[in-house]
């Protein structure tokens, strides 16, 4: 974790992600956009991987525990991601826990936590998480 944690700072990524094979993968996107792919387009990867994040919000959690990630370091990381994570039993470390995730610029809460306040299983998180973005991607076409 210690080399995914280096590698996270170094090459500025948002996430850095060891998949069960040990390959390094870094990320570059804002917010849930990598974890929303790797969904998406590679699942597997998840599947015992090990993750360091920038921040882990309620919404990153869904995604991490329904994929079957082992461990997660985050920089930033909500209470409300924490239980999420624990009923996975994925393994965690962080630098920072805050009660709400805000975004960089100033006092705003992130979007992303609002929309899944009301969902409890990393399944539901996904899933309104899904509906979201496909709706967004409909508005803005």
């Amino acid at each position: 974790m210690e080399r995914l944690k280096r590698l996270l700072h170094q090459e500025n990524c948002s996430l850095v992600l060891r998949d069960q094979e040990g390959s390094i993968h870094l990320y570059f996107k804002q917010g849930v956009r990598d974890l929303q792919y790797i969904t998406d387009h590679s699942p597997s990867l998840f599947h015992d991987a090990s993750i360091a994040d920038k921040v882990i919000g309620k919404a990153a959690a869904g995604y991490m525990a329904l994929g079957g990630v082992s461990q997660v370091y985050a920089d930033v990381i909500s209470r409300k991601a924490l239980p999420i994570l624990q009923e996975a039993t994925i393994k965690i470390s962080y630098n920072e826990m805050v009660d709400t995730i805000v975004l960089p610029e100033g006092d705003t809460r992130c979007r992303l936590e609002e929309i899944v306040s009301t969902v409890h299983s990393p399944q539901a998180i996904v899933d309104v998480l899904k509906a979201h973005f496909q709706e967004m991607k409909t508005k803005n076409k």
